[in-house]
C-alpha cells in the first residue's frame, strides 16, 4: 500500500471519527441508564422480598436472625437451594427437593421467603448462606 492511499485512509479514519464518538457516547447513555434500571429494580426485588418475609412474621435483623425459619435452618436452605442444580434451577422443584430432606411444602414456603429475606437485608447472613452452599 504506497503512501496516498495511507493518506486517503487516514483522512476516511479522522472524518468518521466524530461520528464514532458520538456513537460512543449514546452508547455510554445507554449503559448507565441500564444500570440505573437495574439498581432499581435489585431494590424493589430486595423490598418485595423482606415484605414476604416480614409477612410470614419472620425476622430478618436482631438476634434470632440466625434462627431456623419454619423449622428450616439455613445450612438445610444452602442445601435444598444447591439441591435445585440437579433440576436446571427450576425454583418451581424446590419443594419436591425440599420434601427429599425432610422439609414440608409450606414450610419451605416460608422458609424460603423468609431466608431470601435475612440474605437480601444482611450481608453477614449472605455471607454464611455462600459459605453453607459451597460447604454442600
Amino acid at each position: 500500500m504506497g503512501f496516498p492511499r495511507q493518506m486517503k485512509d487516514m483522512k476516511q479514519t479522522v472524518e468518521a471519527a466524530p461520528g464514532l464518538i458520538g456513537d460512543v457516547q449514546a452508547l455510554d447513555a445507554q449503559a448507565q441508564q441500564m444500570g440505573i434500571a437495574q439498581q432499581a429494580a435489585a431494590q424493589v426485588q430486595a423490598e418485595q422480598t423482606a415484605a414476604a418475609a416480614a409477612a410470614a412474621g419472620v425476622s430478618t435483623s436482631g438476634p434470632g436472625r440466625m434462627e431456623p425459619i419454619a423449622g428450616v435452618s439455613l445450612q438445610q436452605f444452602a442445601v435444598v437451594s444447591k439441591g435445585l442444580a440437579a433440576h436446571n434451577y427450576d425454583v418451581a422443584k424446590a419443594p419436591i427437593v425440599a420434601a427429599q430432606h425432610g422439609i414440608s411444602a409450606e414450610s419451605w414456603e416460608t422458609a424460603q421467603a423468609g431466608w431470601n429475606g435475612r440474605i437480601t437485608a444482611d450481608p453477614s447472613i449472605a455471607q454464611a448462606f455462600n459459605a453453607a452452599y459451597r460447604s454442600v
